[in-house]
């Protein structure tokens, strides 16, 4: 039986892939050999010695500390574009938020309630709620993953025209999310052309603070920018130094972070509802408990955020897998198990092997390869 620790509520729909005979799920495993988490923060999180892998039922992995789980022999896997039709759908809504105040328009409304002449109030102050239409409009979209696309995709259905930016595609592959899109590999464009912006790129020291005064200084006077990726991809400060001098029309953010939080009614801050979606949180469970299933049973990594992807169909009666730094890893886990049907993968300074054998590996054998290995497993 297989111990999985779940440090968030999750959706039972990952039983569809872990079977209850096979795999005891619990929020209080106490040596699990799998985590499930969603937004449970990991940092202090001490690593028992069985454990080989946590999956995070979402996309972001900033609560996980990936250097600390490499060094364990820890996989950490994600499910990217599980939740990606949810986040679109805010993004959408985010872009109209950013336009009309909608919000503050239902706060009015609900404050005549019980007068006679509500409806007389209604058409006198609806005026201070105006504002422009989306359609026919430039929308900068920086990121063109999962979400990114659908993002594209929605904007042109709806009249927009769309500038995409993303370092990691090609001209070619932008064009395969829509012909309508316009690419640029130059981020000055982007943010010179569009009268929004909307963020889909992962936090890191790249692109932390991407939106900042310099940056904000190139874009069009009165643009709005939605995020729905990760607040610290924009410098606080600045952004409320721009909506204040009026540079920036307003700013949308899911990352309700104390520095913006109630400082102007030019900033809408959702409580992070991105992925708060039934069908969502559906699909990054089954997607999660599959990517378990397969590593912990077949030990095939897909969708990992750490390790390198290696999926091989079972050669042999037995299966040894090696994470490891060592250099030349391959040769030296052959020169161990000669007779072994070997593939490897490398993603960084960190190399998998997965060695099919006809029989089981001596106990010799798996010492020889433990010695210079991050994590060795028998399957």
């Amino acid at each position: 039986m297989y111990e999985i620790k779940k440090l968030n509520a999750i959706s039972n729909l990952i039983y569809n892939n872990l079977d209850k005979n096979v795999y005891n799920v619990s929020d209080d495993a106490a040596d699990p050999v799998g985590i499930l988490v969603r937004s449970a923060a990991m940092h202090e999180y001490e690593i028992n010695p069985s454990l080989v892998a946590v999956a995070r039922a979402g996309a972001g992995v900033n609560n996980i500390p990936l250097p600390k789980m490499t060094d364990a022999g820890v996989v950490v896997f994600n499910t990217p574009g599980a939740n990606a039709n949810a986040v679109k759908e805010l993004v959408i809504c985010a872009l109209l938020l950013s336009c009309r105040d909608v919000l503050g328009g239902v706060q009015f409304a609900g404050t005549l309630k019980g007068k006679e002449d509500a409806a007389k109030q209604v058409e006198s102050g609806k005026k201070a709620f105006v504002g422009p239409e989306i359609f026919g409009k430039t929308l900068g979209v920086v990121g063109l993953g999962a979400i990114g696309a659908l993002v594209t995709k929605a904007a042109l259905a709806l009249g927009m025209k769309v500038v995409g930016y993303d370092p990691f595609f090609t001209e070619e592959k932008a064009k395969s999310i829509s012909e309508e899109l316009t690419f640029t590999k130059d981020l000055d464009v982007l943010f010179a052309s569009a009268d929004f912006i909307t963020l889909h790129v992962p936090f890191n020291d790249a692109t932390k603070g991407m939106v900042n005064a310099a940056s904000i200084a190139k874009m069009k006077d009165g643009v709005r920018i939605v995020n729905c990726a990760r607040g610290e991809l924009v410098d606080n400060a600045a952004i409320i130094a721009a909506l204040e001098s009026g540079k920036v029309k307003k700013y949308v953010t899911d990352f309700p972070m104390p520095a913006v939080i109630g400082v102007s009614d030019k900033i809408v801050t959702i409580p992070h509802l991105g992925a708060s979606t039934p069908e969502a949180e559906d699909n990054c469970a089954v997607m999660a408990s599959a990517e378990l299933k397969d590593f912990i049973e077949n030990g095939n990594i897909k969708n990992s955020v750490n390790c390198p992807a290696l999926t091989v169909a079972a050669k042999g009666a037995s299966r040894v897998t090696v994470l490891t730094k060592q250099a030349d890893a391959e040769a030296a886990v052959k020169a161990i198990l000669p007779d072994a049907k070997i593939a490897s993968a490398k993603r960084g300074d960190v190399t998998y092997v997965i060695a099919d054998l006809d029989k089981a590996p001596s106990s010799d054998d798996l010492k020889a390869l433990a010695a210079n290995a991050l994590k060795v497993r028998v399957l």
